[in-house]
């Protein structure tokens, strides 16, 4: 068997199978000198990392390279197991806070009731905070009605005035016409044709009709 030879510079260096690419923490700091933040967020000036992982042991808790590109890096002492906690929470928050699109989709020559089951669903996902697309599409000689259709979709923004607004003009694009709309901010919405907890509808976005 060929013994492992100590890597001597130039290329790449090999693979290191046990590599942690997290933060580096505790004994895993490697630089001389770092710069040290305290629990309660004070300054606590440049120092080694052993002395600072001395000064964290003593208070139960961690040191953790915050700022590993800071000359020196910047490391904080702190509760690791909590900091994690409130991080994977700010990523569930942020997640959750994500803008999804809903879509529905209407016809030229649409009958009244099934004009008002398209708006309702709207209502809702504007309700709900959501973006909304209009997509009016029109097929054959419906073309021949393109006027009907911009009626169709300008309607549908000023029924829909009380969850949210248009982003800029119906716009024509092929067989179709279509627009977007942002809810207003929350304390500005209101229900007109659904009751708060009434379920979301699935929206059209996959629907091909």
């Amino acid at each position: 068997m060929t013994p492992n030879r100590p890597y001597s510079g130039g290329g790449r260096p090999p693979y290191n199978r046990g590599r942690n690419f997290g933060p580096r923490k505790n004994e895993r700091i490697r630089a001389p000198k770092i710069r040290v933040i305290g629990p309660d967020g004070k300054q606590l000036g440049i120092m080694s990392p052993h002395e600072a992982l001395s000064i964290a042991r003593r208070s139960g808790l961690d040191l953790l390279e915050v700022s590993p590109t800071a000359e020196p890096p910047v490391c904080r002492i702190l509760d690791y197991g909590k900091y994690m906690y409130e991080e994977s929470k700010k990523q569930k928050s942020h997640k959750s806070a994500t803008v999804k699109v809903k879509e529905i989709k209407l016809r030229p020559m649409i009958e009244q009731n099934d004009f008002l089951t398209k708006i309702r669903a709207a209502e809702k996902f504007l309700f709900a905070g959501n973006k909304l697309k209009i997509t009016l599409m029109m097929r054959g000689r419906e073309m021949e009605y393109k006027d009907k259709g911009f009626e169709a979709v300008k309607r549908a923004v000023a029924e829909l005035s009380h969850v949210g607004t248009a982003d800029f003009e119906p716009k024509l694009a092929g067989r179709n016409i279509s627009l977007s709309m942002s809810p207003l901010p929350a304390n500005q919405r209101k229900l007109k044709y659904s009751a708060e907890n009434d379920a979301v509808p699935e929206d059209d976005s996959s629907d091909e009709d």
